[in-house]
């Protein structure tokens, strides 16, 4: 069966046996926290556990290696609508050990797009159009100066409230280990 069917099915038996009222919640996170991690499938339920986060509890972002490029890019909107309108009130930044974007190849991502059917002269038009698809593309190096140049973006902002914290982590993939990288508390913002 395929994957879109057996997810069609198994909904109809969710919704028909109400199992989804053990997670109704509202809009608001309870704890009032924002996360920006990765998408890493192996963060799916074990930064939850690791965390003590339960359905409700934070707004999740999830991106290619939980990073902040932008200052004025989707996921930091996110941030901001969530501090803004949905009432959270602190902000973490989570990356983890071993994460896909580390050391990516950009020329083998293109690559893999004209292998898989997209134009050279796509590629070749984005990057004479001012895209930079090498620097678009690329992986990080260390995973703790992602986290800690997604924090500055995020603590840097012009349209941050002030008092907010914003703290940087990293999660162990295996065993949901936190390790601190910058913690937004008073004193320690902007400290290792």
């Amino acid at each position: 069966m395929r994957n879109l069917d057996q997810i069609l099915k198994h909904n109809r038996e969710f919704v028909e046996g109400k199992k989804y009222e053990q997670y109704l919640t509202d809009k608001f996170p309870d704890r009032k926290m924002v996360i920006v991690t990765c998408m890493d499938t192996r963060l799916t339920e074990l930064l939850h556990r690791a965390m003590n986060i339960g359905n409700g509890d934070a707004k999740i972002i999830k991106n290619a290696g939980g990073i902040i490029t932008q200052p004025f890019g989707n996921i930091m909107r996110s941030v901001l609508v969530a501090i803004y309108e949905l009432q959270a009130y602190e902000v973490f930044i989570i990356g983890h050990h071993g994460c896909g974007m580390s050391g990516l190849d950009p020329e083998r991502v293109v690559g893999n797009m004209i292998k898989r059917g997209v134009s050279e002269d796509t590629i070749a038009t984005l990057q004479h159009s001012g895209i930079d698809m090498m620097r678009w593309l690329a992986g990080i190096q260390d995973v703790r100066k992602s986290v800690e140049n997604s924090v500055s973006i995020v603590r840097n902002h012009p349209l941050l409230p002030p008092g907010i914290p914003v703290h940087g982590l990293v999660i162990h993939p295996e065993t949901g280990e936190l390790e601190l990288v910058t913690s937004g508390y008073g004193e320690e913002a902007g400290q290792q």
